[in-house]
């Protein structure tokens, strides 16, 4: 249960980015509550995670999972390049946290 309150967190964490970017520097309310709304149940969810996942593993796969899907969100709803080395670092990531799971005790 722990490691799907830690993959919900990260998604959580791309909700909020999103949002933020979207609020307009906290000018749009709706926007800026998604962000807070967001950002509050990821680090609930991380917290959560945290009771059976080691720490730097939790953060690494939170961060992670948060920055993949940050960079997808960003090629694909604000079309920011996606050249090959930005592709190459992306499946870097992601078998990143994919090893970190592997190798995790829990």
């Amino acid at each position: 249960m722990a490691w799907l309150f830690l993959i919900l967190a990260g998604i959580f964490e791309v909700g909020f980015t999103t949002c933020l970017k979207f609020s307009n520097n906290f000018s749009n309310l709706k926007w800026s509550v998604g962000f807070f709304a967001c950002a509050v149940i990821s680090f609930y969810l991380l917290n959560r995670s945290l009771q059976s996942i080691p720490l730097g593993t939790a953060y690494a796969v939170w961060t992670g999972i948060g920055a993949v899907g940050t960079v997808l969100t960003g090629i694909f709803l604000f079309k920011e390049p996606s050249d090959l080395w930005r592709v190459f670092f992306i499946f870097l990531l992601i078998g990143s946290i994919i090893g970190l799971k592997l190798v995790s005790k829990q």
